[in-house]
């Protein structure tokens, strides 16, 4: 994969007084989609600090510019058996099953939801800023199944993103756990990148600059031994989050090696599934809650250790 370039950028007396996002614009010669895009993930900054798009520049000044690779985009994959939960004109609901990728990282790259998407709803190419995305308003693990909603209008896009960021996503997940769990509590602490394992992430130190605040409400659904059946609603969207945090409290994700999860001989994957997500409609703007059913392979390994699922409860 290609690495980020930065730009250091000097402010000449001319260009005083000009708006940033104008400034990173002409010197760089990047389109308003990607400016927006750069100042929205922070990858702007001012004399070491994060820029809005509106804030004018003075004579003197030092802009840094993280500019990402051109992403990919997502291109039509007919092959990848899309199972729809939902869809109406602007938002379709679709069952991501395990081991499949959100979207693409590489060029040509097929075999992702982002491709199944665009293939069977070719305006949701365009209805996300990056490309790759294929409309996708939010991402699961590789090996997380369950459900993933989907823009099918820019508006639409917009609008769930700027939900799932306010926090107004209903987000339930299921978790086959082992190790001692109260039956229900709250986990507040802030994750970040793994410093020697980038493909991890770990609490953060207090003050750690890279810290992202997460939080996560569990409750146990059912108990055997010393396995446990439970349900994760979280309230952020961190990188691993339920992962990192039922490890953290001493519940590792049954399967899930990387966070010290119990190996299963019957299952070929991690215990994490995207039960429930509920959202207010774009345009009509009701409620709409969509279930996933658990697959079969999670169901085989609850009877295996005697666990039962009861059925989801509404948001309270």
């Amino acid at each position: 994969m290609s690495t980020p370039t930065t730009h250091t950028l000097t402010v000449d007396a001319d260009k005083a007084g000009q708006r940033v996002d104008l400034f990173v614009g002409e010197a760089l010669g990047l389109s308003r989609a990607r400016l927006k895009r750069l100042f929205d993930s922070g990858a702007v900054r001012v004399n070491g600090r994060p820029a809005k798009k509106g804030l004018t520049v003075t004579a003197g000044q030092q802009v840094a510019v993280v500019v990402e690779p051109d992403a990919p985009e997502a291109v039509p994959d007919e092959g990848f058996p899309l199972v729809v939960l939902h869809e109406d004109a602007t938002l379709v609901f679709v069952d991501k099953p395990a081991g499949r990728p959100s979207h693409p990282l590489q060029p040509g790259e097929t075999g992702t939801v982002a491709n199944a998407l665009i293939a069977r709803y070719p305006e949701c190419a365009q209805a996300s800023l990056s490309p790759r995305e294929g409309g996708l308003c939010h991402r699961l693990d590789v090996e997380t199944s369950g459900v993933q909603v989907a823009a099918r209008t820019r508006e639409a896009w917009t609008t769930v993103r700027e939900a799932f960021s306010e926090r107004a996503v209903d987000k339930r997940y299921l978790a086959l756990v082992t190790g001692p769990l109260v039956d229900e509590g709250e986990i507040e602490v802030p994750l970040r990148h793994h410093p020697r394992h980038p493909d991890r992430v770990e609490p953060a130190p207090h003050g750690a600059e890279d810290a992202r605040e997460a939080l996560s409400h569990f409750r146990v659904l059912s108990r055997a031994g010393d396995y446990s059946l439970v349900e994760v609603r979280i309230l952020t969207g961190v990188l691993h989050q339920v992962r990192a945090h039922l490890a953290g409290v001493g519940a590792p994700i049954v399967g899930d090696a990387l966070y010290g999860g119990r190996e299963s001989p019957g299952l070929s994957r991690f215990f994490l599934h995207a039960r429930a997500l509920e959202v207010t409609h774009p345009v009509t703007h009701k409620r709409l809650l969509v279930q996933s059913p658990l697959p079969a392979e999670l169901r085989a390994e609850l009877e295996r250790h005697h666990l039962t699922l009861p059925e989801p409860t509404p948001r309270g």
